[in-house]
């Protein structure tokens, strides 16, 4: 520093100090411990030794550095549900894009939330880990010059609910590749915790629930996130309405619902008045949907609503869910009453003017369809189009990156195949700036949940039967929410668009966790023509490598672990930045 001239200093601290978009950092240590959620002790995966994670809070625009260190026995690697990462899917944190982190290695993920608002989660994506844990909210706020379109609420208040074994994801895998089903599972948690004994026969003594303490008058904002394995979940507030205002980054049309269905993968936002008298404490609920009703009972999420000048427990049976034994349509129409709210201000889905979906050409159609689970070369798989998918060990934006031949195929079919299935590594060439159109045909007997990373997509139609070119005819191209997990119910279709402007390699994939094991998942490989690095961000200096790239891979350097810009160091760095900037104008 001594040899450099004092301009030379003054523009190094300019530019370190006056940034244009500032970083959020956060450490995460991703550790085994053992909790008892369901009364049972079970080996967990958590985030500096809490399960579940923190929350990640962010603003639009922010860059976001988040430094892993992996303590389990086995690879890891988190993705971002729902943030797009703008041209850097080498952030992703999926097999298809980056190499998994060794157990005892750190690396550090960066990437810029461009563009976005809304309530999405993180959870990690490799061997069925997420059935362990390892998931938490991810908050993206609006910057203060971009007014949000509702008042501005007293609290905020992240629920993560999920269907949970006893058997941690080891035992699970385990079962899924000895060709199993898993069976039920053995409850549902809001928040890493039991139910509340709102039953003694059904729910055991002992078990630790979720109270969410609140105070009368107030309005709070509700982002419900179902991180769970396969199981779709209704959820309600006793005697509260729930206000949609949010879903996955796109600001809702205000309608106030009783309960709603959030299927795997899915996360919505509420807006909840605290307008009952607070005789009692009041339920939170999560049940299962689509089931026997008989033998599920016990697999239900039931939380606690405690008002600060509540007068005792809750007590009583638990508010009824949908009535829709005999009503196939009735979560269905549910899914279609959820609107865009198109006059909100606030970031919108690149490129910008995308959200006049209606009028642009559609350049592509895919048909992607799923099936049960069949059996490819003696083993029980999943498949889309007649192709249960294979990771490559080498991942797919490496292999571009470095020329390397054969490690997949650009031939993914856009309708399903005619002969039997097989296991392929197989993906979409999907066209740069293209508008492609993706049917979702379910014809397994469970609902399945579809996620496409680095993109929000339009949801624009969904029905029971097959889709056919006349099924366009009921097509909402108007406010069609944009967002990044859609259900697609058994027997039935969901149609979506999306704007390929964001270059890179992303995962299409059902949210369901053991069909996405099993294979029922493909890759779009999104390339612009043109080489330069205004579409695209070069490959990250801490790129890690795997596959035919291992032997360029360098040992864990352990320098690799000090602060960097983003790290959750960066304010103290930034700090003392600007004293040496301030030394510099002293002293000269």
């Amino acid at each position: 520093m001594a040899s450099l001239s004092v301009l030379s200093v003054f523009f190094i601290c300019l530019r370190l100090c006056l940034a244009e978009d500032p970083f959020v950092s956060y450490e995460f240590v991703v550790s085994y411990i053992t909790v008892s959620p369901l009364g049972v002790p079970q080996q967990v995966i958590a985030i500096n030794d809490h399960f579940p994670g923190p929350t990640i809070n962010a603003t639009t625009n922010n860059n976001v550095a988040v430094n892993v260190r992996n303590k389990l026995d086995e690879d890891l690697l988190i993705t971002w549900a729902g943030i797009q990462q703008r041209r850097s899917s080498w952030q992703d944190g999926v097999l298809g894009t980056n190499c998994p982190i060794p157990p005892k290695w750190n690396w550090t993920y960066q990437f810029q939330v461009k563009d976005q608002i809304g309530s999405y989660f993180y959870f990690p994506s490799l061997n069925f880990q997420r059935a362990s844990g390892g998931f938490g909210g991810f908050i993206i706020n609006n910057r203060a010059i971009i007014p949000i379109p509702f008042a501005a609420p007293d609290g905020d208040i992240t629920i993560l609910i999920g269907d949970w074994y006893t058997r941690n994801h080891t035992a699970l895998r385990r079962a899924l590749n000895g060709g199993k089903d898993l069976g039920m599972p053995d409850g549902v948690l809001i928040n890493g915790k039991g139910p509340y004994r709102y039953n003694d026969t059904l729910v055991p003594d002992g078990i630790d629930y979720e109270t969410i303490e609140v105070h009368p008058g107030k309005t709070y904002r509700f982002r419900v996130h179902n991180v769970g394995i396969s199981t779709s979940l209704n959820f309600r507030i006793q005697n509260h309405n729930l206000l949609m205002a949010e879903t996955e980054g796109s600001y809702t049309v205000q309608q106030n619902y009783t309960n709603l269905d959030i299927h795997v993968g899915q996360s919505y936002s509420f807006l909840v008045t605290m307008d009952q008298n607070a005789s009692s404490d009041y339920y939170i609920v999560a049940s299962a949907r689509f089931v026997n009703e008989s033998l599920w009972q016990r697999v239900t999420g039931v939380a606690i609503l405690h008002y600060s000048n509540s007068k005792g427990k809750a007590s009583g049976p638990l508010p009824d869910p949908p009535n829709d034994q005999y009503d196939k349509t009735f979560s269905m129409n549910q899914a279609r009453s959820i609107r865009w709210n198109v006059s909100a201000s606030g970031a919108r889905p690149n490129p910008q003017g995308s959200f006049r979906y209606g009028s642009i050409n559609v350049t592509d159609v895919y048909v992607l369809k799923n099936k049960p689970p069949v059996t490819i070369n003696g083993k029980r798989r999943t498949t889309l189009n007649g192709i249960s998918f294979v990771n490559p060990t080498t991942p797919i934006r490496l292999a571009d990156q470095f020329k390397v031949k054969g490690v997949y195929k650009l031939d993914f079919p856009n309708k399903p195949i005619t002969g039997p299935p097989k296991m392929e590594t197989s993906i979409i060439n999907g066209t740069y700036k293209g508008f492609m159109e993706v049917i979702l045909q379910n014809n397994d007997t469970k609902v399945q949940s579809y996620h496409m990373d680095g993109y929000a997509f339009f949801v624009v139609g969904m029905d029971y039967g097959e889709w056919s070119e006349n099924s366009r005819g009921t097509y909402n191209k108007w406010d069609g929410t944009a967002r990044v997990t859609t259900q697609v119910f058994p027997g039935a279709w969901t149609a979506i668009l999306i704007s390929l402007d964001n270059v890179g390699v992303w995962n299409l994939r059902t949210e369901n966790l053991d069909s996405w094991y099993l294979g029922q998942e493909t890759y779009v490989r999104v390339v612009n023509p043109e080489l330069n690095n205004k579409t695209e961000f070069p490959i990250p200096d801490n790129a890690l490598f795997c596959g035919a790239l291992a032997k360029m891979q360098k040992p864990q350097d352990v320098s690799s672990a000090l602060p960097t810009k983003g790290s959750n160091r960066s304010n103290l760095f930034s700090g003392l930045i600007m004293m040496m900037c301030a030394v510099v104008f002293i002293f000269h």
